[in-house]
């Protein structure tokens, strides 16, 4: 049976880079996989781009109303027809910018289709609140793996700080894509609670 994997953790943790060996290890055997993105992820425009300077083109970008299982049944036949191979692998990049209903589409690839979906993504925002993607991952996916990177002070880092012109920021709007004006901070919990005056999602 295929399975529904959420690969997570907080910024710079590697996840762009792990999916990209992910489609390489697939390939070099081999077979064939599909990439994909939400379209809201506009850094890269159609890319993945990892931290360490891989990129590559993603095969389909999803828009916040698509339905993803048709967006990959379409793309499975273009790849089907141009390599005489059917699709090995589903990797999404950005999960977490999905709606819970492609989430669940997600899940009907792998259990419908018999596809394999590797998904990668943050589970909080930078109020430490789930993105609705993320959540529903949490609660539906087969298997769960953190990938981990540390804090400035050397902890291991599980939030997100929002920075706007170097000073860090606690309102606004859960997407602000990095780079877009603002940056992002992987921190412990020790960190971020130093940061943001002992606040979490707005409550002390």
């Amino acid at each position: 049976m295929a399975k529904l994997y959420f690969r997570y953790g907080a910024m710079n943790s590697g996840k762009s880079t792990a999916l990209l060996q992910a489609a390489f290890n697939y390939e070099e055997r081999g077979h064939s996989v599909l990439l994909a993105k939400p379209a809201v992820d506009t850094k890269g425009d159609g890319d993945i781009v990892s931290r360490l300077g891989v990129v590559r083109a993603v095969d389909f970008v999803i828009a916040p109303d698509a339905n993803v299982r048709e967006l990959f049944e379409q793309r499975r036949a273009v790849e089907a027809a141009e390599t005489g191979r059917d699709v090995s692998c589903l990797l999404v990049d950005e999960a977490q910018f999905l709606t819970s209903e492609q989430v669940d589409d997600l899940l009907r690839i792998a259990l419908i289709e018999g596809i394999p979906v590797l998904a990668y993504g943050i589970r909080t925002d930078f109020q430490t609140v789930a993105f609705p993607g993320s959540r529903r991952l949490l609660e539906i996916a087969h298997s769960l793996e953190e990938l981990k990177t540390i804090c400035r002070c050397g902890r291991k880092a599980i939030f997100n700080g929002r920075t706007i012109d170097g000073r860090f920021v606690f309102d606004g709007d859960q997407v602000a894509i990095d780079g877009e004006a603002v940056t992002y901070e992987s921190l412990c919990g020790v960190c971020y609670l130093e940061e943001s005056g002992g606040v979490l999602n707005g409550r002390h």
